[in-house]
């Protein structure tokens, strides 16, 4: 027998439920939607156990590819933690929800939260947020390694290292290639409403993340460019069953708390009808009951749900965080460093 989760009901009848539990009222008949699950802390589960298979995972392979010790890759995870920090200290600020840092092996990581309307304004500042601390930490302790009074530090080596590697670290970043928050970031900036720009864009990013895989020859990264492709084909189905659902006359510029008891059940059923990945062991309705997977359909249905996305940015301010983003570039030639992946082929 298979165990249903215990946020949801199998008998929502007022006889049938447990004394403690608590379930909004129907509406029109419908047996009540699920109420959502507490994830706050499922999030800080998830954050910890992904810091630990990255750090686990990032040293077996680098010590055995490139024989890097325990000092650097922490450096190189105390840099990816400083920049998530930075994304997620300002989305705390602006109230974002379900906050957590998740850590992609060999990749690197992301910060994630939600939000109902999200602003355009608020969006470039928390994207920036990420890369700009770094940069600029980067600089000061470049500005202190070359400074003569700690010419003498024992570990100026170490300094200047931790000085370059934050900076090119962020400065990749702000390449303008989605996912990167370069690449958001001017997706952001320039979105329309058709996402026509967005898919261009992604397109666009894979085949350049493709090309620099093959020519600096290291393969393993156009697993990237192939989830992008993947993760786009499944976002253009996605699109489309969104307009089915709206077809029905279903409003989904909501939240789930929003939607009634019968615009659950209806969307759940067009979910299943069109075959929706997650869902292909859920049962239709009627009868009305609930699925041993009934969290999967909460999940779909909250991904189904638009976020209303606000243009509050003038062009006056469009082309402020253009400059502050294009001249992040110029960092390395004002300090006359080495920029490796442009050296590479010089070797």
């Amino acid at each position: 027998m298979e165990n249903i989760p215990p946020h949801f009901s199998p008998d929502p009848r007022p006889e049938n439920r447990d004394a403690n539990d608590t379930f909004p009222e129907p509406s029109a008949g419908y047996p009540p939607k699920p109420e959502l699950e507490n994830k706050k802390g499922n999030v800080w589960i998830r954050s910890i156990t992904s810091l630990a298979l990255y750090l686990l995972i990032g040293y077996y392979f680098f010590s055995y590819f490139f024989s890097v010790n325990w000092a650097l890759l922490l450096i190189l995870t105390a840099i990816v933690i400083f920049h998530e920090l930075g994304h997620f200290l300002a989305m705390k600020t602006f109230h974002y929800k379900e906050l957590g840092i998740f850590f992609i092996p060999l990749l690197g990581a992301y910060a994630s939260g939600t939000k109902r309307e999200v602003s355009q304004k608020q969006s470039a500042i928390i994207l920036l947020a990420g890369p700009m601390p770094g940069i600029i930490i980067g600089i000061i302790l470049l500005l202190v390694s070359n400074n003569h009074f700690v010419e003498d530090f024992y570990h100026i080596d170490l300094l200047k290292w931790t000085a370059r590697l934050l900076i090119f670290l962020n400065i990749l970043n702000l390449l303008p290639i989605y996912p990167l928050d370069g690449g958001q970031l001017l997706n952001r900036l320039f979105l329309d409403e058709s996402r026509l720009v967005e898919k261009i864009f992604v397109v666009v990013s894979a085949l350049a993340l493709g090309y620099f895989a093959v020519r600096i020859s290291f393969y393993p990264l156009l697993v990237f460019p192939a989830m992008m492709l993947f993760r786009l084909r499944n976002e253009t189905r996605f699109d489309a069953l969104t307009r089915k659902v709206e077809e029905q006359g279903i409003n989904l510029e909501k939240t789930y708390e929003e939607i009634t008891d019968e615009e659950y059940w209806r969307i759940r059923n067009i979910l299943i009808e069109n075959n929706y990945s997650t869902l292909r062991n859920v049962n239709p309705a009627p009868p009305y009951e609930y699925s041993a997977y009934e969290n999967r359909v909460v999940s779909a249905i909250e991904n189904l749900l638009q976020r209303t996305v606000i243009q509050d940015l003038s062009w006056f301010g469009k082309l402020i965080i253009i400059l502050v983003w294009a001249g992040s570039f110029a960092v390395p030639f004002l300090f006359n460093m080495d920029i490796p992946f442009l050296s590479y082929h010089a070797r």
